[in-house]
């Protein structure tokens, strides 16, 4: 890249070294534009270095082991070189921003051209990727080291089409891992609960039976995450379902199999996802390949030297009986018209699902027309009313979920009132479009209307407005070809709390729940808004939808959704209304705080519960936030997990300690 490597060329600590890759940068060397890819550990953004556009991943450094897994991390990206691994160009290895440079792919990658263009490769791209697939596990293994999560989200695709792995935060030296097992660390006196948080890692659908089993990963679990990654390839369909839209899929396994139950039947029952039928063309000894690659029994799957050799014997007999030429060349004319068609429809669509600028400009005139919230605090002027002294955290997480589809956002003292503040959590489905233009148009609907509506008056306005605000700009993307994504309609559950003064205003559409420690008791300020409820139940029935009993549970319409309030799914409106249901608290000296959180928190801890943790908690309000969000996935969360904490009284030092 023509950049300059300054000497010492080592990270701060210097345990990172490289000859060729420049390991510390001036700021005037790079420009960070938009974020491309949020997950749990990092945000990946495009960039530009030395006038070469880039992909940057700044991972997410809270703690002292985070930084330590950042340099792990530098120390193995700098020993490889092989083109099927995505490329390191550079890193920033000192405070107070660590990062990596990699050369820059333009989008989708594997699972997005599969899942949302729904692309069908031909049996021979199918093979050219496998081939250079298991040409870069080949070389990592036989450097020593565990991919531990191939799959098709981390397989980068070029202009050619060439696969190129991605992603190796969760890679280890075969050595490091042979070391560990439950048994030496229970040796070291500690709980195996820190074993399974740190070695069972990987994605559910891609991971092996033994690791299921809480055994530890080998080279041969990266074969079998291969067996099932090239499987979908070839049928096009997430494991496990026979859909290909990946949202859709998804609801599907929540509906046919818990994370448990999924685990069973993969361990004891042998399942695997459905192979591609003779129909398909698919050559037999491909098929048997893909078998033998996710046999139950680590040491029957072949290594990756005997699978490059295989697909290379696959290949060759390929061409000398050669497919029929009409064929070969409405295959190679279809590829590349896909591929072009699909540089140019991907662009639109990563413009079009930018929605939290899109939210911005919809809500453009409203926010600009605004005439203030002053008339709220004129409606309360008592001067000797309780007034609250507010400090506030949040935490996201992605958790177990390969995306993120929470958003949220902290609005203290709006229009720059220091007695009103806003703060709302959007909980994505189907995608996390609705979230995403949410957390920016109903602070400014709210904003617009507060000076003509009560407070409970404006919040119902605003949920109601960015609905169809969303609604339309989605139906406007659609008829202008900027989402290609087929029968997709996003939605989100909300909660969105107002403080004005003394009182407390509780807006809520979906299972965000919002609480209040009072005298170190739980208030419910909110109601979840979910089929399995009589009442809303009754009211979707009433309002035209359908609710079905689906495997386990009260589900709406053909999405099977549970929650039956939201903004956005608008193939189920009206029965699925965006309007909140309202609750109006008055705070005393005795209201401690305020816990709001998507399901992902609640689904695996009762309002006792996140009262308790917080006690035990250092009290500041992002470290409450943290504590929350975590502990939750350690309990097993299957969901994002978004956490907001607002205190509403001063603490103590001895308070915020103990």
């Amino acid at each position: 890249m023509g950049l300059e490597i300054m000497e010492p060329n080592t990270c701060i600590r210097g345990c990172c070294h490289s000859n060729s890759i420049p390991l510390h940068l001036p700021s005037s060397s790079y420009t960070i534009l938009k974020p491309i890819a949020r997950g749990a550990e990092s945000v990946v953004y495009e960039a530009v270095l030395d006038g070469k556009k880039v992909a940057v991943k700044k991972p997410i450094l809270s703690t002292s082991e985070d930084i330590d897994k950042f340099h792990k991390e530098l120390q193995l990206l700098c020993k490889l070189h092989h083109p099927g691994l995505a490329k390191l160009v550079a890193a920033h290895a000192k405070p107070p921003n660590y990062m990596y440079f990699f050369e820059y792919f333009e989008p989708p990658n594997l699972s997005e051209k599969l899942h949302v263009e729904e692309w069908s490769p031909s049996i021979n791209q199918v093979l050219m990727i496998a081939v250079h697939l298991a040409s870069a596990l080949q070389y990592l293994h036989n450097l020593g080291i565990v991919h531990r999560d191939v799959k098709p989200a981390n397989i980068l695709l070029d202009k050619d089409l060439c696969p190129h792995l991605a992603d190796f935060g969760l890679a280890e030296y075969k050595e490091d891992l042979k070391g560990v097992s439950v048994e030496n660390w229970k040796s070291l006196g500690k709980p195996t609960g820190g074993f399974h948080k740190r070695n069972m890692v990987g994605t559910l659908l891609y991971m092996a039976p033994e690791l299921l089993k809480k055994e530890v990963h080998t080279e041969k679990s990266d074969v079998y995450s291969f067996g099932i990654a090239i499987n979908e390839l070839l049928t096009g369909v997430v494991p496990y379902t026979d859909l290909r839209a990946e949202a859709q899929a998804h609801t599907v396994l929540e509906m046919n199999y818990t994370e448990q139950k999924l685990t069973a039947a993969v361990v004891s029952d042998g399942l695997r996802p459905v192979l591609a039928g003779p129909e398909s063309g698919v050559p037999s000894t491909l098929i048997s390949l893909i078998e033998r690659c996710w046999d139950a029994t680590s040491q029957n799957r072949p290594s990756f030297d005997a699978i490059v050799a295989e697909l290379g014997t696959i290949l060759e007999h390929r061409k000398r009986i050669k497919e029929p030429a009409i064929a070969d060349g409405e295959a190679h004319n279809s590829v590349g018209d896909q591929h072009a068609d699909a540089a140019n429809n991907y662009h639109v669509y990563q413009e079009g699902v930018d929605w939290y600028s899109r939210a911005e400009k919809f809500t453009k005139r409203a926010h600009e027309t605004k005439s203030g919230t002053t008339v709220w605090l004129d409606a309360s002027n008592d001067p000797l009313a309780y007034r609250p002294v507010l400090s506030w955290g949040s935490f996201a997480t992605c958790g177990r979920r390969e995306t993120m589809e929470d958003t949220h956002f902290l609005l203290p003292y709006m229009d720059n009132e220091e007695d009103i503040h806003f703060f709302g959590i959007f909980d994505g489905h189907r995608g996390a479009a609705a979230a995403e233009f949410s957390a920016r148009a109903l602070p400014r609907f709210l904003q617009a209307v507060s000076s003509t509506s009560s407070p409970t008056d404006a919040l119902v306005e605003a949920f109601i407005k960015t609905d169809v605000a969303f609604r339309d700009e989605l139906d406007f993307c659609r008829k202008s070809k900027r989402v290609i994504q087929k029968d997709w309609h996003p939605g989100c559950t909300a909660a969105a709390a107002l403080i004005v003064k003394n009182k407390l205003f509780v807006a809520n559409a979906g299972d965000c729940r919002t609480i209040l420690c009072r005298a170190g008791i739980p208030v419910l300020l909110s109601k979840d808004h979910v089929a399995s409820c009589l009442e809303e139940r009754e009211r979707v029935i009433n309002a035209g939808g359908q609710v079905k009993w689906q495997v386990d549970d009260w589900r709406v319409g053909l999405a099977a959704l549970q929650v039956t309030r939201s903004i956005g799914d608008d193939d189920l409106k009206p029965a699925v209304t965006a309007e909140p249901e309202i609750s109006e608290t008055i705070l005393s000296a005795e209201d401690e705080y305020l816990v709001m959180a998507s399901d992902g928190l609640w689904d695996v801890m009762s309002n006792a519960e996140v009262i308790s943790i917080i006690k035990d908690t250092v009290k500041e309000p992002g470290m409450c936030s943290k504590r929350l969000a975590t502990e939750a996935a350690e309990r097993g969360s299957k969901d994002n997990i978004t956490v907001i904490v607002v205190f509403l009284r001063l603490v103590s030092t001895a308070e915020r300690i103990y």
